[in-house]
């Protein structure tokens, strides 16, 4: 019986003492928060109480305008802690309130030495060397104040981008973007064109990613650049608001916000633009072939462009336990952009002019991409064991009306063709993760699976005005939908140790690629024959699995030096319109085509690295080589056809050459020699050739190019700071284009306003208007000699102003010893 009844008293005796624990009443603390030093209040500095007796229940408020809190909880004992950025933590533990208490105020002191360091580290670019790449976390750069992501990853050693916003990475432009480590709809699913539309200021670090470990997706032959947007930690209330102007004319106002708590960290970007880019160059292009009516045409180009872009990013993470948490997130972008191309074609025919026309390409593109993302992350223990889980979904909707206008003028007034081309593009993509870290001691174990499900749907339709009848005619040798379909499944594992001063990651990957097309088209044999060839099945369905293994080493000779050595196993897979086999094209005259018979591309790649640090000079340096089969080589030939008044139509089709290889040095240093003066710069030297032939031409080719860039920064007085980028490209040529050097400087000051609340900043992107792309293409039946400027130069004028986010914030802090989370050394 006693058993029965005493366990029956116990749970009454609960229940009573729960009831009576409700039944108190709630008590409430207030207080203020003030400076030490001047007695002025603190505004959203954040007060924290957490229970003694049940240390996961955690409660607390945010200082008002005059620093004030005040928190409702129940009477008990109680850790406090009052926080604030740039200020000295108060705490006190095991505090009882059993009734509504005043703790009056509470002076902080600010952190003397947490600002001196952050001084340090927010005003510069630091780097550091992992086993798999290296990371810059991004300084102040007032050069791309006011620009976009395309702009900052300009300055990052190893990168460049060329005149049309293409990000190659050593000189290689098979490179794979990621947004924080996925692939997303902010970097426009392997398109450049978003990251023009999102600001610089709102990156938080790159990595550059030479020799990726077997965590990361196999694709880009180059490497992958996974750029890292910011999130602020900051407890309490803070943000920041952007404002641009500039000429040509072009705005943009950005803001970020963010909430943090102890149980919930709410971040939001918000971004609006409006921008006009005029941009142009001209085509001379000789004919070789009798057959040809014309001897040359030199086309003159005039672009405009009047784009609106709106971009919304928001978020919570919610943390479950300390050492568990939640985040969820919705991306969402549309722009509404405007080109007009003006092409005045002139015409020669032996030596003199034939005719004239003048021809208007109107294009109007409306885009909207929207992507939901979740992440479950649970620090199982403090030792470093961690589970991750992640899933993606992005769409993306893109429709396009091009009108193009071809009117003859001399020697008479007369219509050659009016066409309209309608394009619809619709992507799907859903990414499912899972990655566990098992540290053990000295060395650590990570496996994982990774899913990329990618959906694209291409429809296609040309109509042509028919003059006789006045009406407009579908041509339904070109009109299409096509289908594609890429997924791809991984497995991999890694193992990495540190004995003594060496360190290796060992790593295998195991992918599974999916490509499957599928064209709908009402086109008839004979016809189809001709566009795509006899051989080429236009529903195709390949399969491929593939082992990427990757191994890389870190020697320590000392605590500023080391060395480094890696390798990995690549993949280059075909984007859609690579595949999509029916043309699209910007005139009559140059068409673009797929190739369904395009397979992906495999790379095997070596990189020594050599790293020193001094006391004013850090330099980094790597030799790489690369081998390439099945490579992709973008020809241009002859399709043997003529338009209407006697032109040759010319294609420009990707292909796979049989192999190419690549061997190159690069350097970078970085001196201060002064407080008020650094400068860092980097120079990348390689040599490239391949080999291959394609409808009985030969495509090899061997050549050797670099490039450099060098920054300079001027602290002055006044709180003023004047910075000169420049950057050079060396000559470059592929199997038919040889491409002349260019160079471009940017300019910038800046001074900060209302004690260092606010910055403006006026900056030229590039000053002497020099950021041309001039080549020369050579084939056995015509050449061009071109000249094309994608934006000319841009002066803007740019103020933000930080609310509870100090300048000297916006950057990590402090340094660290090798593969630790946060930065360390200076670049």
């Amino acid at each position: 019986m006693q058993r029965i009844i005493i366990p029956l008293l116990l749970l009454t005796l609960a229940i009573f003492k729960g009831k009576a624990q409700q039944d108190q009443k709630n008590i409430t603390i207030t207080g203020k928060v003030v400076d030490s030093e001047s007695g002025q209040p603190l505004e959203y500095a954040t007060f924290v109480l957490q229970n003694t007796d049940n240390p996961d229940k955690v409660t607390g408020g945010i200082t008002d305008l005059s620093g004030n809190f005040e928190v409702e909880t129940t009477p008990g004992t109680y850790n406090i802690r009052v926080e604030f950025i740039s200020y000295k933590t108060y705490s006190q533990k095991g505090q009882t309130y059993n009734s509504d208490t005043n703790l009056g105020s509470i002076t902080l002191s600010p952190d003397v030495a947490q600002l001196a360091e952050v001084e340090v580290v927010g005003e510069k670019t630091t780097v550091e060397v992992r086993l798999d790449k290296k990371v810059y976390n991004i300084g102040k750069d007032i050069t791309t104040s006011g620009g976009n992501v395309s702009d900052a990853l300009g300055n990052i050693p190893s990168v460049s981008v060329d005149v049309e916003g293409g990000i190659s990475l050593r000189g290689n432009d098979n490179v794979r973007i990621l947004i924080n480590g996925k692939p997303s709809a902010l970097a426009g699913f392997g398109s450049t064109d978003v990251l023009q539309q999102l600001p610089a200021d709102a990156i938080e670090k790159v990595e550059v990613i030479t020799s990726p470990s077997a965590r990361y997706d196999a694709e880009g032959t180059a490497g992958i650049l996974n750029i890292v947007l910011k999130k602020e930690k900051t407890l309490g209330i803070n943000g920041s608001i952007n404002l641009t102007g500039g000429i040509p004319f072009n705005a943009r106002a950005t803001t970020n916000f963010n909430i943090r708590t102890e149980k919930f960290n709410i971040f939001n970007t918000l971004g609006y633009f409006h921008r006009e880019s005029p941009g142009g160059g001209y085509n001379d292009n000789t004919y070789l072939s009798e057959q040809s009516e014309f001897d040359r045409i030199y086309e003159d180009r005039d672009i405009s462009r009047n784009d609106d872009g709106f971009n919304v990013n928001i978020g919570m993470e919610y943390f479950i336990t300390e050492k568990s948490s939640i985040t969820g997130s919705f991306f969402y972008r549309w722009s509404d952009e405007n080109n007009l191309t003006e092409n005045d074609n002139q015409r020669f025919s032996d030596g003199s002019i034939n005719s004239r026309t003048f021809r208007t390409e109107d294009q109007a593109e409306k885009d909207n991409s929207r992507q939901f993302s979740f992440n479950y992350t649970n620090n199982i223990d403090d030792d470093g064991q961690k589970l991750t889980a992640d899933f993606q979904y992005s769409y993306d909707n893109e429709d396009v009306l091009t009108g193009i206008r071809e009117d003859r003028t001399v020697p008479s007034d007369s219509l050659i063709a009016l066409e309209n081309i309608y394009e619809k593009q619709k992507q799907d993509d859903i990414l499912a993760q899972i990655d566990y870290v098992l540290p053990m001691g000295d060395a650590q174990f990570e496996a994982g699976y990774r899913g990329t499900f990618e959906k694209e749907v291409n429809d296609y339709q040309l109509d042509t005005l028919d003059q006789g009848t006045g009406n407009f005619i579908t041509n339904q040798d070109l009109t299409n939908l096509f289908t594609y379909h890429e997924n791809v499944n991984a497995l991999y594992t890694q193992y990495g140790n540190k004995y003594g001063e060496f360190s290796v990651l060992l790593g295998l990957r195991l992918e599974n690629t999916e490509l499957r097309g599928e064209v709908d088209a009402s086109i008839d044999s004979q016809a189809l024959e001709e566009l795509v060839g006899e051989d080429v099945d236009l529903n195709f369905d390949k399969n491929y699995l593939g082992l990427f293994p990757t191994v890389n080493f870190v020697y320590e000779i000392s605590e500023t030096q080391n060395i480094s050595l890696g390798y990995n196993r690549r993949i280059n897979r075909p984007r859609g319109w690579f595949i999509n086999p029916f043309p699209s094209r910007s005139s009559r005259t140059n068409v673009f085509q797929g190739n369904p018979d395009l397979d992906p591309a495999f790379a095997n790649a070596f990189d020594l690295g050599y790293m020193k640090r001094w006391k004013k000079i850090t330099f980094t340096s790597s030799v790489y080589y690369q081998r390439e089969t099945q490579s992709f080589e973008f020809i241009t030939e002859n399709t043997g056809q003529f338009t209407s008044d006697g032109i040759q139509i010319i294609r420009r089709v990707p292909i796979n050459l049989s192999t190419n290889e690549r061997i190159g040095a690069e350097a970078g240093v970085m001196y201060n020699p002064t407080k008020w003066w650094r400068m860092n710069g980097s120079f990348n030297f390689f040599t490239f050739s391949s080999d291959g032939t394609f409808n009985g031409v030969d495509y090899g080719t061997t050549n050797s190019s670099y490039f450099a860039r060098l920054s300079s920064k001027f602290t002055l007085p006044g709180k003023l700071e004047l910075q000169a980028n420049s950057f050079y490209m060396g000559p470059r040529q592929n199997a038919q284009t040889e491409s002349d050097p260019m160079f471009s400087l940017n300019l910038a000051i800046s001074k900060d306003l209302f004690d260092d609340k606010a910055t403006l900043s006026l900056n030229a992107s590039d000053l002497f208007n020099s950021r041309k792309r001039r080549s020369f293409t050579q084939t056995p039946t015509f050449t061009s000699d071109s000249e094309f400027q994608w934006r000319q130069r841009q002066v803007n004028l740019s103020f933000i102003y930080r609310f509870n986010q100090p300048k000297e914030q916006r950057q990590r802090g402090g340094q660290q010893g090798p593969g630790d989370d946060d930065g360390e050394g200076q670049y």
